[in-house]
């Protein structure tokens, strides 16, 4: 798993690539509280998940954890790309009612 990042027009994007699961979660999130720390002036934040090939509660975790980080410097977090699979995890756990899908 790993993370392409991008800053434009105040919006933070991230782009997570490859498999979501308790093995690589802890090395993602610090770099995802990382890029968020460097970016406290962010109007929004963007995850996007297109390169995310497989997710567990792991993720759920990390999409949590990250809203509440960014939650804390009132940058609101949208997700977008969603696989179907993923989707469907992120539609039953109730993300999209803390992370809107865009």
């Amino acid at each position: 798993m790993r993370i392409l990042s991008d800053y434009r027009g105040n919006v933070l994007y991230m782009r997570l690539c490859g498999e979501m699961d308790e093995h690589n979660a802890a090395l993602v999130r610090r770099v995802a509280d990382k890029l968020v720390d460097d970016h406290t002036q962010s109007e929004r934040a963007v995850i996007d998940l297109s390169g995310v090939s497989f997710m567990d509660s792991t993720g759920i975790g990390f999409l949590i954890g990250r809203y509440k980080k960014l939650q804390r410097y009132g940058i609101p977090v949208y997700v977008t790309n969603p696989s179907l699979g993923t989707d469907k995890i992120l539609q039953m756990s109730g993300v999209y009612t803390l992370m809107p899908k865009i």
